[in-house]
């Protein structure tokens, strides 16, 4: 029987924040999404003043200013510096791992001839050392009930660990969670599964899984398998490729000039061309698209999405800025006032399956070479170190951040300094 650990990160980005800043520790802190928008973690801290997660920024500020709440823009070059330094831990940690998230990974620890509840303290005590990041285990025959285990690790546990291999213990748990944390059980279909008194975890894993089939579909009913202890979501090697690229970003103030668009459009399409290389695939098809806002009523609206193939699969940056380039001047009108574009990356290949075009125009010489020179700095000295002239390096149309905290990890300028 397989044997499953889920190892998730505390608090994330808040843990992220803190690893730099330990005045923070035990004091409330959140961090806000894209645009300084809403509230995408917090510390216990805050949880425990009553914000929700999701809840908007605006709406905080008094509660922010009467209990001195700590409060920080998304450093998402930080965070995913400190969730590949989780992961490499974790690898040395396991024969096979799978990442499911940045703050979340699957070890299979089948056959460990350690006891389980001693390997899930050694992991986290590991992670904590190496790493500085907190995290909680949750270990059980199946991905499902390993998620359902780590949920009580955090909720319900001083150790951080929960071993949910012996069938007594299973049951206990399941008759205790809800169904809205079981894993794959959305807000939607846990209402719908509350409206047939499945109110636990415990009643959904008694339900006939062919019913279950029938009303809903073959993932729950290999939920309901795997809350009764059949391992029907096995361990990958690692994530699916995925089938679609998108970067998209809502403008800090609404953009009129097409030459911010083109700056905006360029920029998100050389991202999104960075990760289509890093999966090893080449795109035949591009979409872009803007729009206005659809909430103000004093002012127009407009959204357009243009489709453009390429006339040869790619992943050189320059090809697919300049497909997005044209698909935005075919759909952009003069006179809005627009509050966000993003591109799309779709029908890819891989290079084994590329089929070459007497008609199409010859590929640029030395594109695969200079697109790997190009990725190899940026990663070694920070994204955008070397970027296309048309991607400015401080737009005045990019996210707001005022209150982002230092590169610590991708600026030398920003390294911590120690006296």
């Amino acid at each position: 029987m397989p044997t499953f650990a889920l190892v998730d990160c505390n608090n994330f980005y808040v843990s992220c924040e803190r690893l730099f800043r330990p005045d923070l520790r035990g004091l409330p802190v959140v961090v806000l999404s894209n645009n300084d928008g809403c509230v995408v973690s917090r510390s216990s801290e805050a949880k425990a003043l009553g914000i929700a997660m999701g809840e908007p920024y605006f709406k905080l500020c008094e509660l922010i200013a009467l209990h001195g709440i700590e409060v920080f823009s998304s450093n998402y070059a930080l965070y995913g510096n400190l969730s590949a330094r989780v992961m490499s831990v974790l690898r040395d940690l396991a024969p096979r791992s799978e990442v499911y998230s940045i703050d979340e990974a699957f070890l299979d620890v089948t056959g460990l001839q350690e006891p389980l509840p001693l390997y899930g303290r050694r992991v986290k005590a590991e992670v904590q050392r190496l790493t500085g990041i907190p995290v909680c285990v949750g270990i059980a025959p199946t991905k499902t009930l390993a998620k359902l285990a780590n949920w009580c690790a955090k909720k319900h546990t001083r150790s951080g660990v929960v071993d949910l291999t012996d069938p007594a213990r299973q049951e206990k748990l399941l008759r205790l969670a809800p169904v809205s944390e079981v894993w794959g059980i959305g807000r939607k279909l846990s209402a719908k599964l509350e409206a047939m008194n499945v109110a636990t975890a415990w009643d959904l894993a008694q339900q006939d899984a062919a019913f279950i089939r029938k009303a809903f579909s073959i993932v729950v009913e290999k939920t309901v398998r795997e809350l009764r202890g059949e391992a029907c979501f096995l361990l990958g090697d690692g994530p699916e490729p995925k089938k679609m690229i998108a970067c998209s970003r809502s403008f800090s103030e609404r953009v009129t000039d097409p030459g911010d668009l083109r700056e905006a459009v360029a920029c998100y399409t050389s991202r999104a061309a960075e990760k289509l290389r890093g999966q090893g695939d080449y795109c035949r098809l591009l979409q872009v698209y803007i729009r206005t806002s659809g909430f103000n009523p004093n002012e127009a609206h407009y959204g357009r999405t243009a489709s453009v193939p390429l006339p040869c699969p790619s992943h050189d940056t320059r090809d697919l800025v300049q497909a997005a380039l044209a698909g935005l001047e075919s759909i952009y009108r003069p006179g809005y006032r627009y509050q966000k574009a993003g591109v799309v990356l779709m029908d890819f290949v891989s290079p084994g399956q590329i089929q070459g075009d007497l008609f199409a125009p010859a590929l640029r010489p030395g594109s695969e070479a200079l697109m790997a020179t190009l990725d190899k700095i940026n990663a070694r000295m920070g994204r955008g170190t070397v970027r296309l002239a048309r991607v400015p390096a401080a737009p005045g149309w990019g996210m707001r951040q005022e209150l982002k905290s230092p590169g610590y990890v991708s600026r030398w300028g920003e390294l911590r300094e120690v006296r």
